[in-house]
């Protein structure tokens, strides 16, 4: 990380990091600007960088809950076919 980057991470508001997360959810600045293929991987950056401080683990970006080998999971049902309609 360049020292500029870590300076601006220090700098980050909560608002800001709601802006960033935003931008990044729906690819554009709050004025409408397309964010830059740079701009969406520098500011997801911010954002995981902004939620190790300051958000629990289960809120931030990406968390799936806690993961289980699939030999314990329940099966799921096939909704679209029966099991005598396949041949």
């Amino acid at each position: 990380m360049s020292t500029s980057f870590a300076q601006m991470l220090e700098n980050i508001t909560p608002e800001i990091y709601e802006n960033l997360k935003r931008a990044v959810e729906i690819g554009k600045w709050p004025d409408g600007r397309k964010l830059t293929r740079e701009q969406v991987e520098l500011s997801l950056q911010a954002v995981i960088a902004y939620e190790i401080k300051h958000v629990p683990e289960d809120q931030r970006v990406g968390y799936m809950g806690p993961q289980q080998c699939s030999s314990k999971s329940e099966p799921i049902p096939n909704l679209l076919f029966k099991s005598d309609a396949i041949h």
